[in-house]
Order: structure tokens, then C-alpha cells, then sequence
């Protein structure tokens, strides 16, 4: 990965100094750093094999800098080399063609990393100043996180409209029942809302059930060839992997690098499948001839299309196109690899599915339209079957479909001929509701930005996690759903910084990149163009104070937030008090409505509530108090009695996750109210252990030992034996029981000149010396069993010499000072 990046503070691109950056060492890489900096030192030459893109470009480009930047290279040759597959041939083949580094291609890097830092850190600080609890904005997610925004907002305009249709089961004289659809009613052909209600579908049914008598009026059967989908690419392979296996985003390209990077395979690293991030379809053309000999050994002649299948490369940047995403040997399956690891045994045989069946023979497949009719042409009905004639490609993969499915239209409809005479068995009305659009998953996103020319494949995954991690977004059962934080920050920025993430723009901007990558664009004067207009816009914002921002974005939200009222009041006038007007707020968990006659009335709702939900329920009484259910800024909590001068702060709890304010009783409440529950005494020290519900979720705790519980109804529940068994699984993975040292794998004795015991401890990043504050990892070729004490001695020194510091001299204890005896009070 990348060893340097720009530093997180200001100055780290200075635009005024021709847009010079300043880089800094990760301090996870020092370390591999220095590895490569001494074998460099006893090297003749140094050659490159990053990955064979923009980004492994430029971590080549970073670590030759940092070599030269440590005096390191001393004039010997330096070589790039790249491989779209770990194997072998492959590696030697790249090592006979080695080249320069490409210009381009780091110009080009150079170029993305710069705008994305000067969105981010010129555009954030605005965004925490104007609307406190946002975090940060960027260049491409910013973009993206505006994609789900809208696609929730269509949602809750959406308006369902409902639909009836008729079906019924037709039957010859000698065949068997089959189902067919209303289509032309009173000589009428119907269309999709031609039954808008039940009058109109039970209307439907009358006159079917009356009609003279049936006929085949025509019989359609149509011959189709259907070919096989390309092979992978990043994104398609992010979509089908989530389809099929339910793999998110980044789940799919950590294990696709895991399989790139390769198994042991009779004593060698191989690499299973070529490079993952791609947006290229193109098959080498000595893999597609390896496939289709593999196909034909595997299925037989008849399955190979006369000629190969050669795809198009769709790359947009022919000098970064890659390869498609496929397995490096087409004749190794995944039951033959026996790969231990589920996801890599699933995501490896996509591949190799989805590669073999792009190199076969089309399927052919009779498709039957069967057209029935009233005698007195009042009445048409429609049947539709399929069968499949050839199998093909479909023998192995068919895309967006588990194997296990069936497809509800694969029968072939009985022998029927033109006048055939049928009969109704049974009439069926069905009603329908139209649907709103689905929300984003992240493989649908994905597919969005790339249709829209938004990112790369080297940056799909990351995308979808940074606006996650900032939540922004939540993601529940597999749909991405906005977070008032994120919506209040896409309205910001549609409003006061809409350039910049328009659709058009963003992608025009990848476009100019790609430019930059093929040699035909400057990339400081692409940054000067960029940075002349958004440093405009950020000057002229930072001079809004927050009340105006805020009622920007209250009017762009209106239609949201304050829908209609049933009752046809005002729907801003505050459903509590009456007199305050609703209006927008912020706080650091989002937007939230409140009353503006605050603090007289304390109303609030979230963005997304009811609009004539008042937030406020009694559940009944508990020892005079009056229990009752309040919906706040950060969301339900219950509350007993009111605030008082003398109790400005009555006792509250908040709804644990996945607790329903609607479903919310007076038992329920007076359980959140008393906790934390005392379980009972601990059996080794008698500590009581108790049972809550905390910041970070449910929990049991003894002393200052918490345990995290799956369920919130487990704090209500559990008992002494299972809270006894949890806090010593949580004690033991933190490699001791509560208030106990960890056991020494081995004690040394004590130390020769200062004192105190030397031990060999185990140690969450590898065995170590311990002596009184001084720990000092053991070397991998040494053995904890093995050490000895001049050993650990010798350790020892190191580590204080290293750390500024000397072995701590073993302090003797102070002399007792002798209490004065009390004098007696005076009388």
C-alpha cells in the first residue's frame, strides 16, 4: 500500500506555491521501509512490481522518492515492471520488459490526491463551523452520499397507486390447465391501470365468467439465441457478489486481493485470479484459447460458439486499461483448489463461472405467446411460456441468479392449435400496488457512479465505507439509508457549493484525470482551473453565519419536513404549544425540528417524524410519579416526572436500539428506569455485578470489568452463571481475570544491580521481557523457553538505551516518621 501521504493539517498543498505538497511517512511503513532501504543498500538494482495501476504507479514513485530522499539509490538503476496476474510466466514475462516510471500515470495521482485534499480540507472547516455535528465532506463521496440522499427523498414523495389484474386457468379438451392473463376487455385492450379499483376487477371477473365460450385465437412460437454476459470488472463483480452472496463492497475486494495475492500450490505462491480493480472487459488472447479448451474438455465440442469471443475493452483510458477480472488457470475450479477459507471458496468460483461461461455457446431458447378469445371478441387473454432448447452457457452461469433458482417463466405451454376450443377453470382478481424505487445497496451505488462516470475501481470500495464510517448513512439489511446528518449535509452543499456535486461535474473531472493519464492534459494547470472557482466559493460561504445557513437549508427541506396536515392547519405551527413556529436546528447527532418559542416549549422531532406527533405520551404512574414516553433531539427516551426547580434534571433513559417508541408500556419504562440491575454478588470476591445499558450498548459488569451482551433483553434476563461465564471471556481475552497480572510464560529471577524480577510475558503483538517499566520484545528467532537471563539483560539495556531511559533502581522504603503523641484539649 502507500508508505507516504499529505500530512492531515493546513499547508500540505500550497496552491500559491504552484501547488507544491509536502509528504509524510506512514508511521506503519518505517519499519517495511527500512527493510527495503538495506536490502536497496546491497542491491545492484532496484525494480519496481507495484500494482498496475494509477495508485500502485504512485506507491513505486513514493518509495523511490523516499529512497533518494535517504540517500539510498547512489545512482543505480531503478526499473518498473508489471504483471496483471501473480504467476510465474507472468512475473518473468513482465521482468524481460522492464520500464521507467510512468510520468503520466503520477502526474495524474498527483493531481486526484491534491483536489481531493483541497475539497476536504478547505470544504470540512466550513462545514463544522455553519453545522455543528458534521464531520467532513470530500470530493467523490460528498457526490455519492447525495445519490442515496435523493433516492430517499423520491421515496417518501412517493405516492403508491393501486391496480388490479385478472388471471385465469385456461384448459383444453386434452391438455392440461395453464395460466393465462387478462389483456382486452369490452374489445378494449387493457392497460396497466385500466382496473384502478375492486368495482372495476370484480366488473372484470363478471363478464370473463359470462363470455360465450373461448377460442385459440393465435399461436406464437419464436426461436431466440441469448449470448453470455462479459467477464468481471470491479464494479460488476462488486454487484454480483452481492447479489449472490451477499457480499458488501469491501468484503468482495478484500478477499478478491486475498485470492489475487495466491495460494500455495505445490511449493509456489500462485496467484488465482488476475488484477481486481478494473473497469476493463478485454481477455488476453491467450486466456481466451486456455478457456475454451478448458470448456471443451469440461462440457464437449457442442458447448464452443464456432469462433472465440473476443470483448471490447470499455476502459476509458486506454494507457490504465487492464485485463478483466479471471481466474489465472481456467482449469482449475474451486472444488479442485480446496480452499479452506468460505468467502474465497465462493468469490473464487463466481469468477471461474462467470469466466467459462463468457467463452460458450449461446443458449436457444422457444419462447410461446398464446392469444385466447371470447367468441364475441369482448374478451382477451394472454399466456406466456419459455423452454430451453440448449442450455449453453446457462449450463454453468447465469448472471443475478443463484443456481438454485427457477425461473417462473421456463415451461413450455401445452400443444395448442388455432381454434382450439378452452374452458375457464377458476377466475382470480389480484390487487397491486405500484413501488417506490428501491434504496441503494452498495452494489447498486456502485453500478450508479460508474453509469454516471463517478470514481474509479480503485476507489468504489472506499467510497461507500468513508461515507458509512462518518455516519452519514446506516446500512440495514443490506440498503443504504441517510442519516439526518448526512441529508442536512447534502442540502448544504446543493445549496452553497452545488458545482461541486453536480454528477456532470464530478465525473467531468474524472475525465480530465484520465486526460492527465494519457499524457494530453497539465495536471497544475487542471488544479489552478479547479482552485481558482472553489476558493471563490469557500470565501464567499465562510462569511454566512449559522441562522442563515439554517434557514437556507429550512426552506429547501420544507417540503419534507412540513408536509400538509390532515386538518389543513398550518403545518409549521408548533402540534405542543401552538403559538411557537416549527423551524430547522442542528446539534452534533444532525438536523432536528424544534419549536422557536424555546425554552417556553421544549418541542422537538426528528427531521423524519411525524409531523403531528406532538413527542410526548404518558404510560401510566409509578410511585406518584407520572411515567411517560418524550421523543428528543437524540431520539425516545422516557422520562418520570417533570422538571422541577428542585429537580431540574428528572431521571431519564433512552430506548435501547431496536426498541419501538409505538410499542413502549409502563412495565417496559419503570425496566429502563431501574437500571442498572443488580444481579448478585461475584462467588470470588463478593463485588456485585451489575447489568445496564451504556453508550456503547448492553452490558455486565463487575467492578471495572465490562462485558458487552448481544441483546438488550439480556440485561432484564440474565442470571449469575452466564454473567459469571461473560465477564471471564472478556477477562481472558484481555489475558487476565480483572485486577490480576497476566502469568509470566517464564520468570529469569531478579535483576543482577537494580532488583526486582525479570520475566518473559506474553504479549498481544508477540512474546517480551518485562522489568519493572521496561518491556522489551523478544526476536523472532528467539523462543520464550529459551531466554536467558544474560539474554534478557542484554534486552533490557537496549530497549532503556533506545527509549531515553535507565532500569528503574528499586526504591527502598521511606523511614516510618514517628507520630507526636496527641496533646489533650484544654480545659
Amino acid at each position: 500500500g502507500h508508505i507516504r501521504d499529505l500530512p492531515a493539517k493546513d499547508g500540505s498543498v500550497r496552491p500559491d506555491a504552484d501547488f507544491e505538497m509536502s509528504w509524510q511517512v506512514d508511521d506503519r511503513a518505517e519499519k517495511r521501509i527500512k527493510e527495503i532501504a538495506q536490502a536497496a543498500k546491497r542491491a545492484d538494482e532496484i525494480i519496481l512490481a507495484t500494482d498496475p495501476d494509477r495508485e500502485g504507479e504512485a506507491i513505486s514513485w513514493h518509495l523511490v522518492e523516499e529512497m533518494q530522499r535517504r540517500d539510498v539509490l547512489n545512482g543505480k538503476p531503478v526499473k518498473r515492471v508489471v504483471f496483471n496476474e501473480i504467476t510465474k510466466s507472468a512475473v518473468q514475462d513482465a521482468f524481460k520488459h522492464p520500464r521507467e516510471l510512468n510520468k503520466e500515470l503520477i502526474e495524474a495521482y498527483l493531481a486526484r490526491r491534491a483536489l481531493d485534499y483541497l475539497v476536504g480540507f478547505s470544504l470540512s472547516p466550513v462545514l463544522w463551523r455553519k453545522l455543528p455535528g458534521s464531520k467532513s465532506a470530500g470530493r467523490v463521496q460528498s457526490v455519492a452520499l447525495r445519490l442515496i440522499c435523493e433516492r430517499e427523498a423520491e421515496i417518501e414523495v412517493f405516492k403508491p397507486q393501486e391496480y388490479w389484474s385478472v388471471t385465469a386457468m385456461m384448459k383444453g379438451a386434452e391438455t392440461e390447465p395453464f395460466r393465462t392473463r387478462l389483456t382486452h376487455l369490452d374489445g378494449e385492450k387493457l392497460d396497466k391501470f385500466a382496473l384502478p379499483d375492486e368495482a372495476s376487477a370484480k366488473r372484470a371477473v363478471e363478464i370473463l365468467e359470462a363470455a360465450p365460450g373461448f377460442a385459440v385465437s393465435q399461436v406464437e412460437r419464436k426461436e431466440v439465441r441469448r449470448n453470455p454476459q462479459p467477464p468481471f470488472t470491479t464494479s460488476t463483480l462488486q454487484q454480483e457478489a452481492s447479489r449472490k452472496l451477499g457480499f458488501g463492497a469491501t468484503r468482495t475486494m478484500r478477499t478478491a486481493q486475498k485470492l489475487y495475492e495466491g495460494i500455495d500450490l505445490d511449493g509456489e505462491t500462485v496467484g488465482l485470479i488476475t488484477y481486481m480493480r478494473t473497469d476493463g472487459i478485454a481477455m488476453a488472447p491467450e486466456a481466451v484459447m486456455a478457456t475454451r479448451d478448458a470448456i471443451k474438455d469440461r462440457y464437449g465440442e457442442n458447448y464452443l460458439p464456432n469462433s472465440p469471443r473476443m470483448y471490447k475493452n470499455k476502459a476509458r483510458n486506454a494507457q490504465e486499461a487492464h485485463e478483466c477480472i479471471r481466474p489465472t488457470d481456467a482449469t482449475r475450479d474451486a472444488a479442485s483448489l480446496k480452499l479452506t477459507d468460505a468467502d474465497q471458496r465462493k468469490l473464487y468460483d463466481l469468477i471461474w463461472k462467470r469466466t467459462i461461461a463468457c467463452q460458450m455457446a449461446a443458449a436457444k431458447i422457444e419462447r410461446t405467446t398464446v392469444e385466447i378469445g371470447s367468441a364475441d371478441a369482448q374478451v382477451g387473454l394472454r399466456a406466456n411460456g419459455q423452454v430451453i432448447l440448449f442450455d449453453g452457457f446457462l449450463k454453468v452461469y447465469e448472471e443475478g441468479r443463484d443456481d438454485s433458482q427457477s425461473d417462473g417463466d421456463d415451461k413450455r405451454l401445452p400443444q395448442l392449435m388455432q381454434g382450439e376450443a378452452m374452458q375457464t377453470n377458476a377466475v382470480t382478481p389480484e390487487q397491486h400496488f405500484t413501488q417506490p424505487p428501491p434504496r441503494y445497496t452498495e452494489a447498486t451505488l456502485v453500478k450508479r457512479m460508474e453509469e454516471l462516470g463517478i470514481g474509479r475501481p480503485s476507489t468504489y470500495a472506499s467510497i461507500v465505507t468513508t461515507i458509512q464510517e462518518r455516519d452519514y448513512v446506516r446500512k440495514e439489511q443490506n440498503r443504504l439509508i441517510p442519516e439526518d446528518k448526512g441529508r442536512i449535509v447534502t442540502i448544504f452543499l446543493l445549496n452553497f457549493f452545488k458545482q461541486y456535486v453536480e454528477y456532470e461535474f464530478t465525473a467531468g473531472l474524472e475525465d480530465q484525470l484520465d486526460n492527465v493519464s494519457a499524457g494530453n492534459a497539465n495536471y497544475k494547470d487542471l488544479l489552478g482551473k479547479f482552485w481558482r472557482d472553489f476558493s471563490a466559493a469557500i470565501a464567499e460561504t465562510s462569511e454566512l453565519r449559522i441562522t442563515e445557513v439554517l434557514d437556507v437549508l429550512d426552506d429547501a427541506l420544507a417540503p419534507q419536513l412540513y408536509p400538509p396536515r390532515a386538518d389543513g392547519s398550518d403545518p409549521r405551527s408548533c402540534p405542543k404549544c401552538g403559538v411557537g413556529v416549527l423551524h430547522l436546528k442542528t446539534s452534533r447527532t444532525g438536523g432536528f425540528v424544534g419549536c422557536g418559542n424555546y425554552p417556553d416549549c421544549r418541542f422537538t422531532r426528528p427531521m423524519n417524524g411525524d409531523a403531528d406527533d406532538a413527542g410526548d405520551r404518558v404510560l401510566g404512574e409509578d410511585a406518584g410519579d407520572e411515567i411517560s414516553l418524550k421523543k428528543g433531539r437524540f431520539g425516545p427516551y422516557i422520562q418520570r416526572g417533570e422538571a422541577t426547580e428542585e429537580q431540574p434534571k428528572p431521571p431519564r433513559a433512552s430506548l435501547p436500539k431496536g426498541w419501538a417508541a409505538d410499542e413502549m408500556d409502563l412495565e417496559k419504562a419503570l425496566l429502563l428506569l431501574n437500571l442498572p440491575r443488580e444481579i448478585g454478588p461475584h462467588p470470588e470476591d463478593g463485588e456485585m455485578i451489575e447489568a445496564g445499558i451504556g453508550r456503547y450498548g448492553p452490558f455486565v459488569k463487575h467492578g471495572r470489568l465490562y462485558a458487552n451482551l448481544k441483546e438488550a433483553e439480556d440485561v432484564f434476563t440474565i442470571g449469575m452463571n452466564r454473567a459469571v461465564e461473560e465477564l471471564a471471556k472478556k477477562a481472558a481475552s484481555r489475558g487476565g481475570a480483572r485486577g490480576s497480572a497476566a502469568k509470566p510464560l517464564k520468570e529469569l529471577g531478579e535483576h543482577p544491580s537494580e532488583g526486582g524480577p525479570i520475566q518473559v510475558m506474553a504479549g498481544r503483538y508477540g512474546p517480551y521481557v518485562k522489568f519493572a517499566k521496561i518491556n522489551a520484545t523478544l526476536p523472532k528467532d528467539m523462543e520464550p523457553e529459551s531466554v536467558t537471563l544474560e539474554q534478557a539483560l542484554e534486552l533490557i539495556e537496549a530497549k532503556a538505551k533506545k527509549g531515553g531511559k535507565k532500569p528503574a533502581a528499586k526504591k527502598k522504603p521511606a523511614a516510618k516518621k514517628k507520630t507526636p503523641a496527641k496533646k489533650k484539649p484544654a480545659t
